[in-house]
């Protein structure tokens, strides 16, 4: 009976492509290769109010359901389930928002904006750089964490093209001006040999 139900085509999967740990989930690339023509389980058939979830189930996705959207991608929401679900986003951010007030502080406080969202890309780099440090510990250098996000700057400037306000451009083209700058004067200082009697504090001997 086990066997007959992993070969079932009709399995309902979740939307996600990744776990709760960020792994890729395994089972994705399996229910793709299931026949869409094999037998359904023998046990008692269920409809799908019963088994489904909120959100519009997705079957195992047959070769021509990929075609134009990219291997072991599932569809795009609908117009309707994202409008259900940004719905429900607001909904649960006005409770926040209401608790945050409640607290004594404004919800405006945590509010994300385009330059905020600079900023926090342009402090990443600097970290990861290490020419910042989170306070009270030791600042940790990650060469290709900081690559990678400077290069998410420089993405966002490319895809945000003509769509920015000027002040957004400015903010965006210095933050990533300046992170670009310093990872050259970093990655310079750690390929540059070490200057003899400056390191083991030998000079004058």
């Amino acid at each position: 009976m086990a066997e007959k139900r992993q070969e079932s085509g009709f399995t309902v999967t979740d939307r996600r492509l990744f776990t709760e740990d960020g792994d890729l989930r395994s089972d994705i690339r399996e229910e793709e290769e299931k026949p869409r023509s094999a037998a359904p389980p023998t046990a008692a058939p269920t409809t799908t109010k019963e088994t489904a979830p909120p959100a519009k189930p997705v079957t195992a996705f047959p070769a021509e359901a990929d075609a134009g959207v990219g291997q072991g991608m599932p569809a795009a929401p609908t117009a309707a389930e994202q409008k259900a679900q940004a719905e429900a986003y607001r909904e649960s951010s006005k409770e926040l928002d209401s608790r945050v007030e409640l607290s004594g502080r404004s919800a405006k406080e945590f509010e994300m904006t385009f330059e905020r969202f600079l900023a926090s890309l342009y402090m990443t780099a600097m970290l990861q750089l290490g020419l910042m440090q989170q306070q009270g510990e030791q600042p940790r250098m990650d060469i290709i964490g900081a690559r990678q996000t400077i290069d998410t700057l420089a993405l966002l400037a490319e895809k945000t093209k003509g769509n920015l306000t000027s002040t957004e451009e400015t903010f965006l083209q210095n933050s990533l001006y300046e992170v670009r700058m310093a990872y050259v004067e970093v990655t310079n200082a750690l390929a540059r040999p070490p200057q003899p009697g400056v390191a083991t504090g030998t000079s004058g001997r």
